[in-house]
């Protein structure tokens, strides 16, 4: 399972990753990017358009399933069940973001653990950071963009600076990893 959290200046990388994978990248690809609450937004349609596999926004109870990439809803915190399937939360948002990074990095971390890959991209505030951190303690790869890639540092230096990432990637090197199936 590959996680993707970002939020300001991680659209365009977000992009440029699901138009790379290919259509057997043989993962589920869960993307989680902040997005404003109560604005219309296509993003599940121009990445769907863009993308070699199978992509669509997250429904509550829909099943995780393998070789497809998922997008996380606005103003709703997306959850893993170990089960196999999303559940989608209400609650209040964290961090001034509804969907949260955090609660679903925690949430993988509870469900799925070490099978998990996650990257944490440009974000101005620090959801993800403690999530990533979770994950890590779980046996996950973790990864955090390098902050001098980053369009907003605060996101993986808030990472980085609880150690929640394992490895800090200039975006190349993400882009080479994930192209050589991560």
């Amino acid at each position: 399972m590959l996680l993707l959290g970002g939020s300001a200046g991680s659209f365009k990388l977000m992009f440029r990753l699901v138009k790379l994978l290919p259509h057997d990248f043989n993962k589920t690809v869960i993307i989680i990017i902040h997005r404003k609450k109560n604005f219309f937004s296509e993003i599940e349609k121009l990445f769907a358009e863009n993308s070699r596999m199978y992509l669509r926004e997250i429904s509550d109870k829909d099943p995780i399933e393998q070789n497809a990439i998922y997008i996380a809803p606005a103003n709703y915190h997306t959850l893993l069940e170990k089960r196999g399937y999303f559940s989608l939360d209400v609650s209040e948002a964290i961090w001034y973001s509804k969907p949260s990074i955090d609660v679903t990095f925690e949430s993988a971390a509870d469900s799925f653990g070490k099978s998990c890959t996650a990257i944490l991209f440009s974000g101005a505030n620090q959801d993800g950071a403690e999530g990533l951190l979770k994950l890590r303690n779980c046996g996950a790869l973790t990864i955090a963009q390098h902050p001098e890639d980053a369009e907003m540092a605060e996101m993986p230096n808030a990472a980085i600076s609880i150690d929640g990432a394992e490895y800090i990637l200039r975006t190349t090197e993400i882009f080479e990893l994930l192209q050589n199936g991560t």
